[in-house]
């Protein structure tokens, strides 16, 4: 009976771990899904000055973009995972490589979205400044819509980078390092 007790806990304790990721990743993705449609549809033009600007005229904005659609594939196809190994109990990809990629690809993922983040803040501030200076024209709807989508960019980060700690716990406790990693003799 006592032996019964630690399988069970450890069974709930996964589900609530699956529960968690599950959560976070559809955060994630509706953050980015969000994020990604402000910045899409981002433009503004100056009726006086005749000038139109959208985000794809400045590099910082393009590369907020890639990361974006990176982060919301990434985690969608993590969530993809997730709910297969909830259906069937099994994991796509078995031993501790599994485990070794969603850490990596987490962490990959975060620092990614964590950067188009600060490139889109960045470029906003930078320049928003050098229109408002130098043409006298503010545009402020646009910078302030691209700061929006940085800042929604940003808490999908935070989401994903709450999934790379849960996948680091998992770690120790699925993985055998003496099969993935080659051994000193």
């Amino acid at each position: 009976m006592e032996s019964s007790a630690p399988a069970s806990l450890s069974s709930s304790s996964s589900t609530v771990s699956r529960t968690v990721l599950l959560v976070l990743r559809v955060q994630s993705l509706v953050f980015l899904l969000i994020s990604l449609i402000l910045i899409s549809v981002d433009k503004a033009t100056a009726v006086l000055a005749g000038l139109k600007i959208k985000f794809s005229d400045f590099q910082s904005y393009r590369y907020m973009l890639a990361t974006i659609i990176i982060g919301f594939l990434y985690n969608l196809f993590q969530m993809a995972l997730l709910i297969f190994n909830a259906i069937t109990g099994k994991r796509l990809i078995s031993g501790g490589l599994g485990y070794h990629l969603d850490f990596l690809g987490d962490k990959m993922t975060a620092y990614l979205l964590a950067t188009g983040a600060a490139a889109g803040f960045g470029a906003s501030e930078d320049v928003h400044r050098a229109f408002t200076d130098l043409l006298f024209v503010p545009f402020d709807s646009f910078f302030n819509t691209a700061n929006a989508s940085a800042a929604l960019l940003f808490v999908a980060f935070l989401f994903t980078a709450t999934a790379s700690v849960f996948a680091s716990y998992a770690l120790p406790n699925n993985t055998k390092s003496d099969k993935l990693l080659v051994e000193d003799n």
